[in-house]
């Protein structure tokens, strides 16, 4: 009869105690919950709680990551170029891809006669900078000694001449010389716009 009554003792004390687990256990829930550190949420009439913490943890953004992504590649595909020394000038291609950093004989030949005829009809004294050719655009620069300034061609979204220089004396020989710079350039852009689009129908062909 004690067996049986102490078993029954040791059976209800158990109990409390698991009853008072239970409660720790549901104020510890209800104080995570209340610091916001758990959310609780119901689903189909049960509740569960789940551990993300909207304060604590940041949700990666996947479209902003991949833009990042996207943008620093094309930044490095932009960057490929390839320099070719053509005489006494370099000519430098710019483009994504190997086929885009290739040059042909003819456009070597035709940066020579490009230098060749800036020499006859410019001006003898010049140090040519390097040409570069990119896929929408042609840019080529150099310093006219005998003048003291640097000229700019253009044949892209900014196409034009353009000069630099310090203190330039306006008198009939300078006029005569930016007359010659801006006349050349016409014959500059018809020869290197059709070297641009022949690279493009090659491109588009291969």
């Amino acid at each position: 009869m004690n067996n049986s009554y102490d078993e029954i003792k040791k059976l209800l004390n158990s109990s409390r105690e698991m009853l008072g687990k239970n409660d720790k256990m549901n104020e510890s829930r209800q104080d995570l919950i209340d610091l916001g550190l758990i959310n609780e949420q119901s689903t189909l009439g049960s509740s569960s709680n789940t551990l993300p913490s909207a304060n604590a943890l940041e949700r990666p953004n996947i479209a902003k990551d991949t833009e990042k992504r996207i943008d620093i590649d094309t930044k490095k595909q932009e960057d490929k170029q390839q320099a070719y020394r053509v005489s006494g000038g370099v000519v430098v291609m710019h483009g994504k891809t190997q086929q885009d950093l290739e040059i042909s004989s003819e456009e070597k030949a035709a940066f020579q006669e490009t230098m060749d005829e800036f020499v006859d009809e410019v001006s003898e004294l010049v140090d040519f900078y390097p040409l570069n050719v990119y896929p929408n655009n042609v840019e080529w620069s150099g310093k006219v000694i005998d003048q003291d300034l640097e000229f700019y061609y253009s044949i892209g979204e900014r196409n034009g001449v353009y000069i630099n220089g310090t203190m330039s004396k306006v008198d009939d020989e300078f006029m005569d010389f930016i007359q010659k710079l801006r006349t050349y350039y016409n014959k500059f852009k018809v020869r290197w716009s059709k070297v641009v689009g022949s690279r493009k129908k090659t491109e588009v062909e291969k």
